[in-house]
């Protein structure tokens, strides 16, 4: 296998990995906020990070690769998630939304790193580059929730 497909797939599993830390952090989010807008939210992003799973996955498949069960990328990522738990039990919107936007900000560099990569074809780019656009789009988002007068901090 060509070194640039190798680094192709490791890249997409790392992403896998991520996506999944997202998908569970934000299901976790859903389920456990008190505020209807913010439950919805989380759950059509953990939605979202579903699909580019899969997506993802079916590049894997097309380059010939077995998708990984489990993870290669780093716990960093899966430990703001945890964080984003910990918030949940206080009830602090303005907590859970900041632990989401770390996660976030750890998702859109890994997308970033992704495709300053040379070493993807075009399809997978493509792909890519249609979910590092969604993944900023919902790190913008949470971090104008967490920013904006209805979730902001109590002083």
């Amino acid at each position: 296998m060509k070194s640039e497909i190798k680094s192709t797939i490791k890249t997409l599993n790392d992403l896998v990995e991520i996506l999944r830390d997202g998908q569970h952090g934000y299901k976790t989010a859903a389920e456990d906020a008190k505020d209807a807008e913010l439950s919805q939210l989380f759950r059509r992003y953990s939605e979202q990070r579903a699909e580019f799973v899969s997506q993802l996955q079916t590049r894997l498949l097309a380059l010939g690769a077995e998708p990984e069960k489990s993870g290669s990328a780093t716990g960093a990522l899966h430990r703001t998630w945890i964080d984003l738990k910990a918030a949940l039990s206080k009830n602090e919107p303005h907590a859970v939304l900041a632990e989401a936007e770390r996660g976030e900000d750890a998702a859109v560099e890994a997308f970033q790193k992704a495709l300053d990569s040379n070493d993807l074809d075009l399809p997978t780019r493509d792909v890519l580059t249609r979910q590092y656009q969604e993944v900023q789009s919902a790190h913008d988002r949470v971090k104008q929730l967490r920013d904006g007068a209805t979730y902001r901090k109590a002083s």
